[in-house]
């Protein structure tokens, strides 16, 4: 999903100027003209173009959240906004503009990694946001821009505070959420591109390959972790991780199925509840992710 807000015109500075100038108006009506102009002036003051946002820069769309951006209104984080810049990177593709879906496809791989250097656990967000970004179109490709902007926005109304956490775990919370957003993003990262395993078991396999490693990294880091909860868990994933590297071995598909059914189980993210409880992290499943699992 491209995140691209509609252009805004500055035009908004000749209306606060025609306000400012109101004269034969009733003493109420001046003052809500002034105060009016006020608030235009500061939104007019408040906009930048979307080619100098910065990582952690909060924002209101000053159009719809998807279309073509030129600005946005940059808020404190502490009022009300619909978005908040959490990562950002440049894309290297040669000279040649890649089209629009390459685009969006190297966006969709890279903001959910560079997102969670910013804010790592996806659970404690606020509910209903969702990642957005903004990308070079064919035009400003041709100016020199390569910048992906990560973002997170609200799909509907606004949320208030940086998403920011980063900075604020503790070792043990840093190293339990490194891992498991590992494992998760070698699930969706090497999804293969056929619906069934029969037509395309070699891409299955590599999915479950790719899931196990990323699951004996996890085991390895909650290693270094106390608490009976985080051992229940290890014990769990480390399960998991067998069965993955049963399917990633898989001789056919019905042993690919075989395999894959409790591997799948096995990082469903509600076992993993009790152990976030324990090193004090969010505790409520994702909807989008309970909904995965339920089905």
């Amino acid at each position: 999903m491209i995140a691209r807000a509609q252009y805004r015109s500055l035009r908004g500075i000749s209306a606060v100027a025609a306000l400012l100038a109101i004269g034969a108006v009733g003493c109420s009506d001046v003052s809500d003209a002034v105060d009016s102009a006020k608030d235009g002036a500061k939104k007019v003051a408040r906009q930048r173009s979307v080619f100098s946002l910065d990582i952690g820069d909060c924002y209101n769309p000053t159009g719809k959240a998807e279309g073509t951006a030129y600005t946005v209104e940059i808020v404190p984080c502490d009022e009300a906004h619909e978005g908040q810049v959490v990562g950002e990177f440049a894309i290297d593709e040669g000279k040649e503009y890649p089209g629009d879906d390459e685009v969006s496809t190297i966006a969709d791989n890279r903001c959910p990694v560079e997102a969670q250097k910013y804010a790592p656990d996806t659970w404690a967000l606020p509910k209903g946001v969702a990642l957005f970004y903004y990308t070079p179109t064919k035009e400003s490709w041709a100016t020199g821009d390569r910048a992906v902007s990560c973002t997170y926005t609200a799909e509907k109304g606004t949320f208030s505070g940086s998403l920011d956490t980063a900075k604020s775990l503790k070792p043990e919370q840093n190293t339990y959420l490194k891992g498991s957003n590992a494992v998760y993003e070698a699930l969706w990262a090497n999804q293969p591109e056929k619906d069934t395993v029969e037509d395309d078991l070699a891409g299955y396999k590599a999915q479950a390959k790719a899931v196990a490693a990323a699951l004996d990294a996890h085991v390895k880091g909650l290693d270094g972790i106390e608490g009976t909860e985080v051992g229940r868990l290890r014990a769990t994933l480390a399960k998991a991780s067998g069965n993955w590297k049963k399917a990633a071995n898989a001789a056919d598909a019905d042993a690919f199925y075989l395999a894959y059914d409790p591997a799948f189980t096995g990082i469903d993210p509600s076992k993993s509840v009790a152990a976030r409880k324990e090193l004090g992290l969010a505790t409520t499943v994702p909807a989008d992710e309970a909904e995965v699992w339920a089905g």
